[in-house]
């Protein structure tokens, strides 16, 4: 049985990718899921596999390098998928310090226990074990105003924000690694996720929230800034083939061919809910472009992403398979179904629930 360590599994993308594996491999895998479960890491996301034979959850900081070696020497890991990362953008404006300390040490603290496991005494390393850095797209930077402008694996690293620069760093130690001592890794850097269990300070539940409750909908400057929107179980699938066809030591760009203005999301999300709710339900009436509210622009705020994923499709026959209007439906549909899960994260009630299913444990 192949041991998977993920790393931030408790978070949006992690707990989705977890979600996948299961029902793709069920019994053929074991997970260890390591995560310190700050303000968007959230247990809930896995109460219905929380239970599994073959699945265990460690709270502990990826900066604990005795808390992580243990796992290692306590377990035969084969497969590294590290997600965990300070994430929002915002946020790292406000506080650069601790993206440096989870993106980088974290990084590096993990780089480091894999590789004091998996190398052998004459530095090369033990057959079929590999870490999967998982990073974004906005280490690239920002693209011009231009349809035919595409981001590559081979584009210039150029992050604008904290976070990025974060990113970016974290990403060079991954590749330095590599270069430096062949250890067994893979980068990819995917475009912006969206699909259930994100945490609603992001653009997509944060819109749906508000929306549903007759909240103004902020817009950052004119709104026009261009993002590439990838369903997330279509990236847990790209993230599972990179880890086992996957060319060791290859970045891969991993993008949604679904390119749109922030605006263009907001007014999808308004008229997708219309379609949706019942006309008896009391919420409909207020669900319009009245609500949509221009706010000052993001310090630095990149104009336009976008990734072309030619590499992952030739070389492991990847593509998006789910299309925006799909996914934004499936996306809408799991927040609806779900309100207690995002109005106990709204409250901070979710906070508490480590203690109840793990205090005694």
């Amino acid at each position: 049985m192949r041991t998977y360590l993920v790393t931030g599994g408790a978070g949006f993308i992690g707990s989705n990718y977890i979600h996948y594996m299961f029902r793709k491999y069920d019994n053929e895998i074991r997970i260890i899921n390591v995560d310190c479960l700050t303000y968007a890491g959230n247990l809930e996301n896995l109460k219905d596999i929380e239970n599994r034979d073959n699945y265990t959850f460690v709270k502990a900081d990826i900066c604990d390098k005795e808390a992580i070696e243990k796992i290692f020497a306590a377990n035969d890991i084969d497969r590294v998928g590290h997600f965990a990362a300070e994430s929002h953008v915002d946020r790292s404006i406000r506080n650069p310090e601790v993206f440096v300390q989870t993106n980088v040490l974290g990084t590096a603290v993990m780089l480091n226990a894999a590789k004091k496991a998996w190398e052998n005494e004459d530095g090369t390393f033990k057959p079929d074990k590999k870490f999967l850095h998982v990073s974004t797209d906005e280490v690239y930077g920002s693209l011009p105003d231009d349809d035919t402008a595409f981001f590559y694996e081979t584009s210039p690293i150029d992050p604008h924000s904290p976070y990025s620069a974060s990113k970016a760093s974290s990403d060079m130690l991954v590749k330095a690694y590599i270069d430096t001592y062949h250890f067994p890794a893979n980068i990819t850097n995917c475009s912006n996720n969206y699909g259930p269990y994100q945490f609603p300070e992001k653009l997509i539940p944060l819109i749906i929230n508000n929306a549903l409750n007759g909240k103004k909908l902020p817009v950052y400057g004119d709104g026009l800034n261009v993002r590439d929107w990838l369903y997330v179980d279509d990236h847990a699938k790209a993230i599972d083939m990179v880890q086992e066809k996957g060319r060791l030591g290859e970045r891969y760009n991993i993008g949604g061919h679904n390119e749109k203005q922030n605006i263009e999301i907001i007014r999808t999300i308004l008229e997708t809910l219309n379609e949706m709710l019942p006309d008896d339900d009391p919420r409909k009436p207020a669900i319009n472009e009245s609500l949509i509210t221009y706010v000052a622009d993001r310090k630095g705020h990149d104009m336009r992403y976008a990734i072309d994923p030619t590499k992952i499709h030739n070389e492991l026959g990847w593509l998006p398979e789910t299309k925006f209007e799909d996914g934004i439906k499936k996306t809408i549909q799991w927040y609806l179904d779900n309100k207690e899960w995002w109005e106990t994260i709204i409250s901070g009630e979710y906070q508490n629930y480590y203690e109840k299913m793990y205090g005694n444990r």
